[in-house]
């Protein structure tokens, strides 16, 4: 099954300077269901903490895939989750070529459940396990991703 998904990224000077070392990198990120996000580097490479920076972007996508499939792994095997929250960190460090890059997504959920069909640890590291495997977003990077029970 194919689907094409689609953001539209927009960059002003407004008419500030442009040159190296001081020019705003500030832009916003527009999704298809009208929702507009800022984003900026981090203030480690002149960018703006207040906004959300590409890195988190990444280790949100890739939480939030991780969380999505297990959610279905866990309803096709009858186990009702109440909450989720993942306190995920990203890791940016020189790669084995030498070049800058996001080396390791450490996800960390906590997962609450109910009803009568409770997994055992044993069951809960295989739901997550297999929600890896099965998570679109992890297939597609090269990041080392790390599901911290």
């Amino acid at each position: 099954m194919s689907s094409e998904h689609r953001i539209s990224l927009e960059w002003s000077r407004n008419g500030g300077p442009f040159a190296r070392g001081s020019y705003s990198p500030d832009h916003l990120i527009r999704y298809a269901g009208g929702q507009t996000l800022r984003g900026s580097p981090s203030s480690n490479y002149m960018g703006n903490d207040a906004y959300t920076d590409p890195e988190q972007l990444l280790l949100s996508a890739l939480s939030a895939c991780h969380m999505l499939t297990f959610l279905a792994v866990c309803a096709n095997r009858s186990h009702v989750v109440d909450g989720y929250v993942d306190n995920a960190v990203a890791v940016l460090d020189r790669n084995a070529e030498g070049k800058l890059a996001v080396v390791k997504a450490i996800l960390a959920p906590k997962v609450t459940f109910s009803g009568d069909t409770q997994p055992t640890p044993e069951e809960y590291a295989k739901l997550h396990e297999r929600a890896h495997q099965a998570c679109f977003i992890a297939n597609s990077v090269k990041t080392a991703v790390e599901v911290k029970l």
